[in-house]
């Protein structure tokens, strides 16, 4: 590793709004230690879990406790989750809706079997969910219109999943400027790699969204005021799987995030402050997160280094930034008064305090 004199920042512990820790149901990726685990070592103090798990769908109240129960005593930071949306879980709502933190509707292919298409059934859930709640939508390109059309008609928010597209970052745009309630999000890959990067990553280089074309990129970057937070999408799959003939979608996300959009602030196209509002402040007040007091993380900002797979703490052990020199790297996290991170290194115990949020 390179680097001179350590110049150590202090920032709030960050948000992740969106990660797939693939437990229950897929332990085998991921875990909620390992996924909480790799957390930490990126800085993230609480996280946000999506309901797609393989196999236990979380559609129901009775998934949603198994959920919760399994991540009991496993977890090395704060987790939150969501709800998924379907026809048969309309009824649902009401009495879920108290113990996540929003809704995930899924109009376009992704893992699992969640993707709604018939149009009065998005517009049923658009409007039986509780407006006070976060409603989340992977949309993309028409979908993502689709919606936007919709939301005079629903009389609620939504807030849009891994923009990914130069139209999709200029509609959110347009209807931001006409006062439409929205939100929305983009993934640290979408900003650094393309579609021209495929043929060199083979199956590490899928995801949902695809990685889009030059132009797309370059959207992303010049429309970044308009783009709420960063989200990892932290979707980890095996090697094995995505050296396979018939790779699943997703990439892992956790560790290599903070230092890719460091990058972004050493280059001057962000600043520090609106990279903590991006990767904290938007994702607690979007989706109404309680704070987490004597809660830091210290990076080492001079530090210049090469991400290497052998150094994660993700299970799957990949990433697709492999060789990919970056500059800033978590030094400390402190979580609750409660030092988790030290050197760079995760402690060797689960910290005390973790909570399954909403708290109780």
């Amino acid at each position: 590793m390179k680097g001179g004199a350590m110049a150590l920042i202090r920032m709030p512990g960050l948000i992740d709004p969106h990660v797939h820790l693939r437990d229950p149901g897929a332990t085998y990726k991921e875990s909620f230690t390992t996924g909480t685990q790799a957390a930490l070592a990126g800085g993230f103090t609480a996280l946000l879990d999506m309901p797609n798990n393989p196999g236990s769908p979380v559609v129901t109240p009775e998934a949603l406790a198994r959920k919760t129960a399994a991540a009991e005593g496993k977890l090395a930071c704060d987790v939150g989750f969501f709800y998924g949306a379907s026809a048969g879980s309309l009824g649902t709502y009401g009495q879920v809706a108290p113990q996540v933190f929003g809704l995930k509707l899924y109009l376009d292919d992704t893992t699992g079997d969640l993707k709604v298409e018939e149009l009065e059934t998005i517009r049923s859930i658009m409007q039986a969910w509780p407006r006070s709640k976060p409603l989340c939508v992977h949309a993309e390109e028409r979908t993502l219109a689709m919606v936007l059309g919709l939301l005079p008609s629903v009389g609620r928010s939504v807030h849009f999943c891994h923009v990914s597209r130069r139209i999709e970052v200029e509609l959110i745009r347009d209807a931001k400027e006409r006062g439409v309630p929205i939100t929305c999000e983009v993934a640290p890959h979408h900003l650094y790699l393309t579609e021209e990067d495929v043929p060199r990553l083979g199956g590490l280089g899928l995801m949902k969204p695809p990685l889009g074309r030059g132009v797309d990129v370059d959207a992303l970057w010049a429309n970044l005021d308009v783009i709420d937070m960063i989200a990892t999408d932290h979707a980890p799959h095996t090697l094995i799987e995505k050296r396979s003939e018939n790779p699943p979608f997703g990439v892992p996300g956790l560790e290599t995030s903070l230092p890719l959009m460091l990058i972004a602030v050493h280059a001057g196209r962000l600043t520090l402050d609106r990279l903590v509002q991006m990767m904290h402040t938007a994702p607690r007040r979007v989706f109404h997160m309680p704070p987490q007091p004597d809660t830091y993380i210290e990076v080492d900002d001079a530090r210049r280094w090469t991400i290497t797979d052998d150094s994660l703490y993700t299970k799957c052990a990949w990433t697709p930034f492999a060789g990919m020199q970056v500059v800033g790297a978590v030094e400390s996290v402190t979580l609750r008064g409660q030092e988790v991170v030290r050197a760079g290194r995760v402690l060797d115990t689960l910290a005390e305090g973790v909570a399954i949020i909403p708290l109780a």
